[in-house]
């Protein structure tokens, strides 16, 4: 399992502030434009044009929801110049290393976050880039590249379920960021099942591949922590800098995202805890191996230590060795090696060395 972020070194270092150039990985050239717009008994969705993407911002009293993938910058500066959203704004919707938080103007907010999603299939975690701009009766959401989370989402607006189509945009913003919240959740479960592979296998069997996991679990973890962290403040400003375009009603359905952003950092928290306590573990079962073989030469050698002694004994060429002319020398130094072996053997059990 690997965690995948979509990014691109940018080649803006040294240009002015405000100037549009995409950070993250190179996207199709097509841009796909959805947009859904409803009232309590009405429901209006499809995909339109780039040139009505303004247009429907500011059409009807209901709310308005445009989704915009792979977004170009030609299209950026027509939304920026129409829209009124700061040069600063449009820049950071195209840097996908922009840190997640929250700003305040006049008739709008801009909230750029981190959505999280699995692929079973594929084994990997991407981390992507998603920017919301929240005005009185719409929101925009720009992606990176096509699908995302949001679907659940799609369909309570198309089945009218719970109170999202009779609220305001101030609630589907609400319920966008707690579906983001969640799937952290989803990430966690991943990477909890396999912290603990990660730690029996230590415990049985461990490898240069385990310490190798480990590590790139390590990295992944960090990576989930740097986009949920922010969350706390993103939420938090909400109930604060957007009291223009929060209702109370809202409100207290983001304190409760704020609990589940709460859960989901003390949950990373304790899975880093956790792994970093398996690289202790990898460490203290490779050493304590390494004693094990160290013991087993250590009693080895100390067992022929006084063999090889008696050996160079009577290895050496001296005229004068009465033992070497007797009959039963030769089988009785034999058997003093062997009592000597089997006496020593028996004295590193009783002492429980081995």
């Amino acid at each position: 399992m690997n965690v995948k972020r979509i990014r691109r070194r940018s080649k803006k270092p040294g240009l002015p502030p405000g100037t549009l150039d995409h950070v993250g990985e190179e996207r199709p050239p097509e841009t796909r434009i959805t947009r859904i717009y409803y009232e309590e008994g009405w429901l209006e969705e499809g995909e339109i044009a780039a040139e009505g993407v303004c247009a429907a911002c500011t059409t009807g009293p209901g709310v308005t929801w445009i989704n915009i993938d792979n977004v170009d910058i030609d299209l950026l500066e027509q939304m920026g110049a129409e829209l009124g959203l700061h040069p600063l704004v449009l820049e950071d919707i195209l840097n996908t290393e922009q840190r997640p938080k929250l700003e305040a103007f006049d008739d709008h907010l801009f909230i750029p976050l981190k959505m999280v999603t699995h692929d079973p299939e594929a084994g990997e975690i991407t981390v992507e880039h998603v920017s919301l701009i929240v005005g009185p009766q719409y929101v925009l959401s720009f992606q990176e590249r096509e699908g995302d989370v949001f679907t659940p989402i799609r369909q309570r607006i198309r089945k009218k379920k719970g109170r999202i189509r009779a609220a305001g945009a101030d609630y589907l913003t609400y319920a966008l960021i707690d579906v983001i919240v969640d799937h952290y959740f989803v990430a966690l479960e991943v990477f909890s099942e396999r912290s603990e592979r990660l730690e029996e296998e230590v415990m049985t069997d461990p490898s240069q591949k385990t310490i190798e996991a480990i590590h790139a679990l390590k990295r992944e973890l960090i990576l989930l922590r740097r986009s949920a962290w922010p969350m706390r403040e993103i939420i938090n400003g909400l109930d604060r800098e957007g009291a223009s375009l929060i209702s109370l009603n809202t409100q207290i359905y983001l304190r409760d995202v704020y609990d589940h952003a709460i859960q989901a950092i003390d949950t990373i928290e304790t899975l880093r805890d956790v792994v970093s306590g398996l690289l202790d573990i990898y460490l203290s079962t490779i050493s304590n191996r390494m004693n094990e073989v160290m013991k087993v030469l250590t009693i080895i050698a100390t067992i022929f230590i006084p063999l090889t002694l008696i050996a160079g004994i009577y290895g050496m060429n001296f005229e004068h060795m009465p033992e070497l002319d007797w009959r039963w020398g030769y089988p009785m130094v034999w058997l003093v090696m062997i009592l000597i072996g089997i006496g020593m053997l028996i004295y590193f059990r009783r002492r429980k060395w081995l």
